[in-house]
């Protein structure tokens, strides 16, 4: 049995998570600018991306599974590469495979710290937003406190509210 359809799909993983990276990267430069309109179509596209993702990931877990089978080992119910590497013979598929396997870890290395770096632009938009909203709305009456009562000792009052003397 050949682990072909197993580098097959690692490259397609490879090729959809690269392309996802260059949709993070225009990301960040939508968010830098503010459209909402580049951003929301974006989003539409990173879903298709993630659905042709899951699709190609379920592909590999059957080829893999499917491999792991045909060499007589057990199959988990998340069948990984490791497994693959551990079952596979040839030194030269073992390369090949491991070679696919760090370049696919690579891009997703660097999809992930793309993605953060988008949240926390995101996350200084939105603190931006507020900022603004804040100095638009009418302010409220600052509430002050007696030293007593910021250190949670109320006293009682040693004359009463109402006065029945007046």
């Amino acid at each position: 049995m050949s682990i072909q359809p197993i580098l097959a799909a690692l490259t397609n993983l490879e090729k959809m998570h690269s392309s996802l990276l260059s949709l993070a990267h225009d990301k960040t430069a939508v968010i830098k600018e503010g459209d909402m309109a580049a951003l929301n179509q974006l989003l539409k596209d990173e879903q298709a991306h993630l659905a042709a993702i899951a699709q190609i990931e379920q592909q590999r877990q059957l080829a893999v599974a499917d491999y792991l089978k045909k060499q007589g080992r057990f199959v988990s119910e998340n069948p990984t590469i490791s497994d693959v590497l551990s079952a596979v013979q040839s030194t030269s598929e073992k390369e090949s495979l491991t070679e696919a396997k760090n370049r696919l870890l690579h891009v997703i290395h660097d999809l992930k710290w793309q993605n953060d770096l988008n949240q926390k632009l995101t996350y200084q938009s939105l603190q931006f937003v507020n900022l603004s909203l804040d100095m638009v709305r009418p302010q409220q009456e600052a509430v002050t406190y007696s030293k007593n009562e910021i250190s949670g000792k109320l006293e009682m009052r040693t004359r009463p509210t109402f006065d029945s003397q007046a």
